[in-house]
């Protein structure tokens, strides 16, 4: 009987020490809040960032196309460049993203806007919530922002 005693310290005193390192181990690789740029950081602080990741998650901000010509093709595919662009920055992909929101500045645009959109991340596409919003930022006929992981 003392021996199985014994035999149940040890295993008590390395079950605590296996949860003590875990929870150090943890500490230590805590997510850490990242910022994704292409260039050097800005000398005055900017309204917002573009690309930010918190652990293995990348959030990617609104991108608006400001170039003619005015068509929702145009407008959908180089939005879908520039995010692309700034996922691989982050160390993600298109194949990677979880979520996207779509802002249309008319709601006529839906079925433009699905056309380029499509097969543009991948076999499995991610979830979409598609608006049209009673503003978009500039002249921009669509605003997206996504949900990524790295």
């Amino acid at each position: 009987m003392p021996e199985e005693k014994n035999n149940r310290r040890k295993l008590l005193a390395g079950a605590v020490a296996a949860v003590a390192a875990a929870g150090t181990a943890s500490a230590q690789t805590a997510p850490q809040k990242k910022v994704h740029r292409a260039g050097p950081k800005p000398a005055k602080t900017p309204l917002f960032n573009s690309a930010v990741s918190y652990g293995n998650l990348v959030f990617i901000a609104g991108i608006g196309y400001h170039k003619a010509p005015n068509t929702i093709a145009v407008h959908t595919e180089g939005v879908l460049t520039e995010m692309k662009r700034q996922l691989e920055i982050a160390g993600s992909s298109m194949e990677k993203v979880l979520k996207v929101t779509v802002y249309l500045a008319n709601k006529d645009d839906f079925a433009g806007m699905s056309a380029v959109f499509q097969g543009k991340f991948g076999d499995e596409p991610p979830v979409r919530t598609t608006i049209a919003a009673a503003w978009v930022p500039g002249d921009s006929l669509v605003e997206m922002d996504c949900i990524a992981y790295i």
